[in-house]
């Protein structure tokens, strides 16, 4: 039976991510050991993955885990708990009404990753996110953690690693079925953000239609590549922020 005691903090924390990210009951149990930066072991022997997130600092956000949730009881709440290839649930996990993946978020241990589809669980935790960003905590006290686009080889430095890019497109373009946000003016050098032509409709339909973000200062993120220059691949609407006006 769940109890409602748990976390070391007020009740009201992690609620607004909560209520965006209210999925179907998939489970529950208590934590008997953290498995690494985002996955945990119930009693029962299942391991569970926490869906939503990346995690820049595996050791910090490792102990944050352990604080949270070993010895509690958790409520795991998805739109599909199918296992992934090594057998773990992805999952949104729940200590009473608190989102663990809210509370990383909002201490800055961890980034909202690419995989939430739910326009509404998403915006909850890029505003989670952003409470971090704003008050500089965890990771978000370090200027480097966004990168400038301008600056393609420090983007380069992280290939292969999920990362936050920031600057102004300075055009878009279109090579065979892919659209090309370029940063810079060398094509073969800069960073650029590529969309796919089936996900292009997405992006129109959220008012993000490619040609639109030509010359505004964008934020992305996602896992860099090296194509030429360094790029990060769009295939969500929720990897693009606009900023400004």
């Amino acid at each position: 039976m769940m109890t409602a005691c748990m976390l070391a903090m007020p009740a009201s924390i992690g609620r607004s991510e909560a209520a965006g990210c209210n999925f179907d009951v998939q489970g529950a149990g208590r934590v008997a050991a953290v498995v690494d930066a985002r996955s945990f072991r119930l009693d029962d022997g299942s391991e569970v993955r926490l869906v939503g997130i990346e995690v820049p600092d595996k050791a910090k956000a490792n102990a944050a885990l352990s604080t949270l949730l070993v010895g509690r009881d958790v409520t795991l709440r998805g739109s599909d708990d199918t296992p992934d290839r090594y057998g773990r649930q992805g999952a949104f996990a729940y200590v009473a009404e608190t989102l663990v993946q809210g509370e990383l978020l909002k201490q800055g241990l961890a980034l909202v990753s690419t995989e939430i589809a739910d326009k509404d669980c998403a915006a909850a935790l890029m505003a989670a996110e952003a409470e971090a960003r704003q008050g500089k905590r965890g990771t978000w006290a370090e200027s480097t953690v966004i990168k400038n686009a301008e600056s393609p080889g420090d983007i380069l430095a992280g290939i292969g690693r999920f990362t936050v890019v920031e600057g102004r497109v300075l055009s878009v373009r279109q090579a065979g079925a892919t659209t090309y946000l370029n940063f810079g003016r060398n094509w073969t050098q800069d960073f650029a953000a590529t969309i796919s032509r089936r996900i292009v409709p997405a992006f129109e339909a959220a008012g993000l239609a490619p040609k639109s973000l030509e010359n505004r200062r964008i934020r992305v993120r996602g896992w860099v590549e090296a194509r030429n220059g360094p790029r990060i691949e769009l295939l969500r609407v929720g990897q693009v922020e606009v900023l400004g006006n």
